[in-house]
């Protein structure tokens, strides 16, 4: 039986947080979100708060950039074992109209001090989480001119600031294109993609001759890990039976996601970072569900 051991409210500072991610690095864990007005105001600014023994959180760093909306940090280790912060960078007009987007990319040697945001790729383009696997980091850009619908684009980088195209996405239905996707390697060398809204990709190396399969129902801020046992385990944002969104944990196959667990959560919610740590899941995310938009963490142990 899936059990909720813990559930902290662990930063709500900001007027709006959300869109986390979380790590375990050296003897700290690092939650990093978006700190704003609200969920499309054009203030964004990254919040990096540090822990460690996950109870007791303070700031660690704020990164910002003049006249951007910075949103959706993604952190990773890089093979040098650098940190790196992977976000994106809206621009909006004086009326404060949506105009165009691109990623940024930060590094730390220790989630304190970090470089200042550089953009990578081009206008329109988003980069949304990277994972790295023998020294190479994999990430898929959604591509889309202002509101237009997204070509999902996989690239390749060594150094987190150049980076090769590889494949592009065709899905299926062209009713609506890739969006925000989480990548893993298996031990198998296959990489599976869980894809916004609605969508499982699977390929073998080089990664370029790619399946689709869609799942049952549209999933937001899509996450997923591999556990020691083998298991894939993801999650995400789903509308449960009377229609409301939530936070939700699934059983991930390269054809299926089936949500099995809902943790407390409502209203704007989702966008989880997630870590297997001493026998538990470790999972950041935001909710509205105490009626301020705040930043959580939940301690679960799974069924064996």
């Amino acid at each position: 039986m899936t059990e909720l051991v813990s559930l902290k409210k662990i930063w709500d500072q900001g007027t709006h947080n959300a869109f986390t991610d979380l790590i375990h690095f050296g003897d700290r864990w690092l939650c990093t979100f978006r700190e704003a007005r609200d969920h499309g105001s054009p203030d964004g600014t990254i919040r990096v708060i540090e822990s460690t023994d996950g109870e007791h959180w303070s700031s660690a760093a704020s990164l910002a950039e003049p006249a951007k909306d910075l949103r959706d940090p993604k952190i990773s280790v890089m093979p040098d074992g650098q940190l790196f912060l992977l976000m994106g960078a809206s621009t909006y007009s004086n009326e404060g109209h949506y105009l165009t987007r691109s990623p940024r990319v930060a590094f730390s040697d220790d989630g304190r001090s970090w470089t200042p945001p550089t953009r990578v790729l081009a206008e329109d383009h988003w980069l949304w989480r990277v994972t790295w696997d023998d020294g190479i980091g994999y990430a898929v850009s959604k591509l889309g001119e202002g509101s237009h619908p997204r070509r999902g684009l996989l690239y390749r980088t060594r150094d987190g600031l150049e980076w090769e195209w590889m494949a592009e996405f065709h899905l299926p239905n062209d009713t609506w294109t890739a969006s925000e996707t989480t990548l893993r390697i298996l031990p198998n060398s296959e990489m599976v993609a869980l894809i916004r809204p609605d969508w499982i990709g699977v390929s073998a190396p080089p990664y370029t001759d790619w399946r689709f399969t869609q799942t049952k129902s549209p999933l937001g801020g899509p996450n997923f890990i591999q556990l020691p046992d083998g298991r894939l385990l993801g999650s995400g944002r789903v509308r449960n039976a009377v229609g409301l969104p939530e936070t939700v944990l699934g059983r991930l196959t390269q054809t299926s996601f089936d949500p099995f667990f809902s943790l407390p959560s409502g209203g704007d919610n989702s966008y989880a970072g997630m870590v297997w740590h001493d026998d538990l899941l470790w999972m950041s995310y935001y909710s509205t569900h105490e009626s301020k938009t705040s930043i959580y963490l939940a301690k679960i142990r799974l069924d064996t």
